[in-house]
């Protein structure tokens, strides 16, 4: 068998509606996944996971909406991919929310907390409703998309860059407690990406070009680009790796 199959696997991608999170899910599935696609609105989840299955054959997705920012709906995710497909193998919690671009001075209480609840209490409570059953077999694979963010300063996102560092700290202390159950958690750090929940940056022309004159690959990312990291961590091949984040910016970070 390829280190990178998935043959077998049930995977639950969130925020896989679009962007990074929907190419993570058609590339899971195109290694031999079935995948669960969610995010807040069903007709779009409805829409990839229709896509993904004329491509490879009915059954190998499956929609189930979900709002990050709802605990019962979260719980209702993870049991319903239970009831449909049976035990899941690999969680990749994908869905973030920004509602602030600015200074950290003019953040308001509730867009900060927002950005907290959604990008590293939501990931939380996911993975609290799926661990238990990998750990009961003493296998799985928690991803979790944080951002190169969480590693540098910003004057525009720094609220967002906070909550993406702590998803570093989350993966590393997940990754101990987890781990002598065999179950790892890991993270994928993109950088500039080009999707609709990143086009404040990549839409303004000066910062773009500023980006990628900084850049060693000379351009931005695109969603397809963080899918194979997400494919390794969800694969055999990365059987040995826990508490570990992937860079993927083309060099940005160096």
């Amino acid at each position: 068998m390829s280190l990178f199959s998935l043959d077998g696997q049930v995977a639950v991608v969130t925020g896989s509606s679009r962007g990074i999170g929907k190419a993570i899910a058609e590339r899971l599935a195109e290694q031999g996944a079935r995948v669960v696609i969610s995010s807040r609105k069903a007709a779009p989840c409805d829409e990839v996971a229709a896509a993904i299955n004329a491509r490879h054959g009915e059954g190998r997705a499956i929609a189930i909406p979900a709002n990050i920012s709802s605990k019962q709906d979260l719980q209702h995710l993870a049991d319903e991919t239970r009831r449909r497909l049976g035990p899941i193998d690999t969680l990749v919690c994908n869905a973030a929310s920004n509602p602030y671009y600015g200074p950290l001075a003019g953040i308001e209480d509730d867009q900060f907390r927002k950005i907290l609840e959604n990008n590293v209490i939501a990931n939380h409570w996911l993975i609290g409703f799926v661990a238990p059953s990998m750990i009961e077999r003493r296998r799985g694979s928690v991803v979790i998309v944080s951002s190169i963010g969480g590693l540098r300063g910003s004057p525009v996102i720094g609220a967002y860059n906070i909550s993406k560092a702590a998803d570093f700290q989350l993966a590393r202390n997940l990754a101990v407690e987890y781990g002598p159950h065999n179950v790892r958690v890991n993270c994928i750090a993109p950088g500039l990406i080009r999707t609709d929940f990143a086009r404040a940056l990549w839409e303004d022309e000066a910062m773009l070009a500023q980006r990628m004159s900084t850049t060693p690959l000379r351009r931005i990312g695109e969603p397809d680009e963080i899918a194979g990291a997400a494919v390794f961590l969800a694969s055999p091949a990365s059987a040995y790796m826990t508490g570990q984040s992937i860079v993927v910016d083309g060099g940005v970070t160096i």
